[in-house]
């Protein structure tokens, strides 16, 4: 794979890196959790799928049925000074469609107790009339017996 990009794949991949940080970026506890989660609305289609794993069977949710729990939870209190960021990754396109392969890391406070995690995440995206938009998503999580790659940041 080459990593000479033309001006259009430069400006795909710098729209697509956008709405990674902005997918992560969505994931904050505190003031402003409304109007993040609307703009993660944005990002997905409407019929997106989104799938966690983390060592379990796996939990296939739509939008709504990802949003409104992480809603809750970023609101609700209980999960204080939280946050999640992209850490290392790569974007690849090919015509009009894409995907972001990468680590994120994760850290806040629940009930009292300080945390803090990584994994993995793989999120497929499709070039709309208005756009890039996220069709799917799907993260497994670091664990006993699994852990990050040393190349993925």
């Amino acid at each position: 794979m080459t990593t000479d990009l033309t001006a259009d794949e430069t400006t795909d991949h710098a729209a697509i890196q956008g709405m990674v940080d902005a997918f992560f970026g969505a994931f904050v506890s505190g003031p402003g959790c409304a109007e993040r989660m609307d703009l993660l609305r944005g990002l997905l289609l409407p019929r997106a799928v989104i799938v966690r794993t983390c060592g379990m069977e796996p939990a296939v949710m739509g939008v709504e049925e990802f949003i409104a729990p992480r809603e809750a939870l970023l609101t609700g209190g209980s999960l204080t000074d939280f946050r999640e960021w992209p850490a290392a990754g790569r974007v690849e396109v090919f015509g009009d469609i894409a995907h972001w392969f990468g680590s994120y890391a994760k850290a806040g406070t629940q009930e009292g107790e300080p945390f803090t995690g990584r994994g993995m995440k793989t999120i497929q995206l499709v070039r709309t009339a208005d756009g890039w938009r996220i069709s799917a998503a799907a993260w497994d999580d670091e664990r006993e017996g699994l852990t990050l790659p040393t190349d993925a940041g």
